[in-house]
C-alpha cells in the first residue's frame, strides 16, 4: 500500500510537467509562473527608486522592473517591492530574498563572481554633487583634502581616491540620502556616485545643490539575477530590448528625469555585458 501510494505521488509530480527546479527560486522563469515576483529596488533614490509616503514606489528603475515583470506575465499589483541596501544586493539575490534586483546596479567583474547580470539597461557615469554656492569643485581633481561622501559597498569612492585624489577624506553612509543631508549641512564637501543618481537629488533641491557635470567613469546598469539563471537572463535581455525599441524606455527616463539641464545617455544594447 505504501509502495503504491509513493508511486502514485511520483506519477502525479512527474506528469504535471512542473519539476522542483522550475518552481525553485533559482529560476526566474519558474518563479514568474507563480504569478508573483519579489523585486529588489532602492527606496531612497529620487528618480530611480523611491518609496513615497503612501507606500507606492516610483522611479526609472521601478519602471524598468515593471516592464520586465509584465513581459513575464506578472502584473504590477502582483509585485512585492523589497528594499535592498547597496552593500547587500548580492546577498539578497543569493539568499533568495528577491527574484531580481533593479537598483542602479553597475555590472562589474567582482559582482559577476556572485550574480548574473542582464542588460545593461542604462549607461551612467560617475560624477559629483556639490552645494550650489560651491565654486571651487568642478571635477574630481579638485577634491584633495576635501570631505567626500559615498555609500558603503559602492565602487565610487575607491575609484575617485585611487585615480584622482589620494588625500580625499572619505565619509561613508549606508544610504545616499544620508550623504545628501550631510552635504546640505556642510558636513561634507561633495557626494560622489553615478550621475543619474545625483541628478535625482539635484532636481529635488535645485536651489541648493548642483551636479558638477564632469563624468569620469562608465557605469553599466544591469538587472541582477541568480548566478546560474541563464534562461532568466535571456528573457530579461529580451524585455529590455523590447522596452527600448517600443519607446517605453525613453518615456520612462523623461518622466523620471525631466530637468532640461540634465542630458541622459542614449539607450544601450542589452546583452552586451
Amino acid at each position: 500500500m505504501l509502495i503504491a501510494s509513493t508511486l502514485a505521488l511520483f506519477v502525479t509530480l512527474t506528469s504535471s510537467g512542473c519539476s522542483h527546479s522550475e518552481n525553485h527560486y533559482l529560476g526566474l522563469l519558474g518563479r514568474s509562473t507563480t504569478g508573483r515576483l519579489n523585486i529588489g529596488i532602492t527606496f531612497d533614490q529620487p528618480g530611480l527608486g523611491q518609496r513615497l509616503a503612501d507606500d507606492t514606489v516610483r522611479g526609472f528603475d521601478v519602471d524598468v522592473a515593471k516592464y520586465i515583470a509584465n513581459e513575464l506575465n506578472v502584473p504590477e499589483q502582483s509585485i512585492t517591492w523589497k528594499q535592498v541596501l547597496l552593500a547587500n544586493r548580492e546577498g539578497a539575490i543569493e539568499r533568495g530574498e528577491v527574484d531580481f534586483v533593479a537598483a542602479a546596479y553597475s555590472i562589474t567583474p567582482s559582482r559577476q563572481q556572485r550574480v548574473a547580470f542582464a542588460g545593461p539597461y542604462y549607461i551612467a557615469g560617475q560624477d559629483l554633487l556639490v552645494r550650489q554656492d560651491e565654486k571651487s569643485i568642478n571635477g574630481p581633481g579638485d577634491l584633495a583634502s576635501r570631505r567626500l561622501c559615498s555609500v558603503t559597498g559602492t565602487t565610487s569612492s575607491e575609484l575617485l581616491r585611487r585615480q584622482y585624489a589620494s588625500t580625499v577624506r572619505l565619509v561613508e553612509f549606508p544610504r545616499f540620502d544620508l550623504c545628501v543631508t550631510a552635504l546640505l549641512n556642510s558636513q561634507v564637501d561633495a557626494v560622489t556616485t553615478d550621475d543619474l543618481i545625483l541628478a535625482g537629488y539635484s532636481a529635488k533641491n535645485p536651489e541648493l545643490l548642483r551636479l558638477v557635470g564632469q563624468k569620469f567613469s562608465v557605469e553599466r546598469y544591469g538587472i541582477g539575477l541568480r548566478k546560474d539563471d541563464a534562461d532568466g537572463r535571456r528573457r530579461v535581455n529580451e524585455a529590455i530590448q523590447k522596452m527600448i525599441a517600443s519607446g517605453a524606455w525613453k518615456a520612462a527616463l523623461s518622466k523620471n528625469f525631466p530637468d532640461p539641464d540634465f542630458t541622459p545617455s542614449p539607450p544601450p544594447l542589452a546583452g552586451r555585458n
